[in-house]
């Protein structure tokens, strides 16, 4: 269960722009059942970087970044007040489905991610709200019509019911087109010297066995906003490669992998390299497919690996 709402805290990751833009996330989860989880939980995110946490357990929005322990009242809207608000909400919109849906005991799960992104050179403004209740896709908010809309038919009530609420849309237009937008002004100041870092990528070849697809393996990168990409003879290769999803390390950073599908005679006479560019380093991370740049799972594997399986199978490590 734990690995099931880390994969939807992840998705953060999986639409990120490659672009100079800048985003802020809230994943809240509401749950019923579920042992060892805090019954309510929110982790609030910039740019794919953890700003606070809140949980059922402590009732506290904690800061997570030094730039919103030292300079009090960033938190914007996730102070302690509102967001013990929203987990008294989000309990009470648990029991309804529950009983809509004539459900008694058993794990049952409630996830909400709603937030805002802002393009630096376009300046276009986007908010986004979408509700997840036992992993199917609910609710999404229409920023056209400023208003929700039903993903699936049994969730028209809620959708009805929502879109009847006439304070609820007020609240939601507000919020998604002025304020969350001010706060992520406010985040990307303050925190510059975080979420307007770079950080260059380690890029290394892996194969499992000679037979095996080889795997082009970036790590350690900052920001999100990376191509990894394979290239025959200076063309983009795009038959028989399989790009894996974004996903982040432990210290914050990033890692992908791109895995292509070619025989040792096939890259032994044509001219094979991996090419990953990163958001806001103008320098490309390029390896060039040789004997000699492969590592298999009988050499070293990059200290940012910690599962070889994984590593060669293109996918990247999330830790729970």
């Amino acid at each position: 269960m734990k690995g099931f709402i880390l994969m939807f805290l992840g998705i953060v990751h999986l639409h990120e722009a490659f672009g100079v833009s800048h985003s802020m996330k809230y994943f809240s989860t509401a749950s019923s059942e579920v042992s060892n989880f805090p019954e309510f939980l929110v982790v609030g995110m910039v740019d794919g970087v953890q700003m606070v946490h809140y949980d059922s357990n402590s009732k506290r929005a904690v800061p997570k970044q030094d730039w919103m322990i030292k300079q009090p009242g960033v938190l914007c809207e996730t102070e302690t007040e509102n967001l013990f608000n929203l987990e008294r909400t989000f309990k009470a919109t648990v029991d309804i489905l529950k009983q809509h849906f004539n459900q008694s005991g058993g794990v049952h799960i409630l996830q909400y991610i709603y937030g805002c992104s802002l393009d630096n050179e376009s300046e276009q403004k986007e908010g986004f709200g979408h509700l997840g209740y036992n992993g199917e896709n609910f609710l999404e908010y229409d920023m056209k019509t400023l208003t929700w809309k039903s993903l699936k038919q049994q969730a028209d009530f809620m959708q009805d019911k929502w879109n009847s609420d006439t304070s609820r849309l007020v609240f939601w237009k507000i919020y998604l087109t002025q304020t969350c937008i001010e706060c992520l002004k406010k985040q990307v100041v303050n925190g510059k010297r975080t979420l307007m870092r770079t950080v260059p990528p380690s890029v290394s070849l892996l194969q499992k066995t000679p037979s095996s697809l080889v795997t082009c393996h970036a790590t350690g990168f900052y920001p999100s906003g990376v191509m990894v990409s394979w290239q025959k003879d200076g063309q983009e290769q795009h038959k028989d490669v399989e790009h894996g999803e974004t996903l982040p390390n432990d210290d914050g950073t990033f890692q992908k992998s791109t895995r292509l599908r070619v025989t040792s005679e096939e890259w032994k006479n044509n001219k094979y390299r991996c090419v990953v560019q990163v958001t806001g380093i103008k320098e490309d991370f390029i390896k060039v497919l040789t004997e000699s740049e492969i590592q298999t799972n009988r050499g070293s594997v990059p200290a940012s690996t910690n599962d070889t399986d994984s590593a060669y199978s293109g996918e990247g490590l999330l830790k729970t």
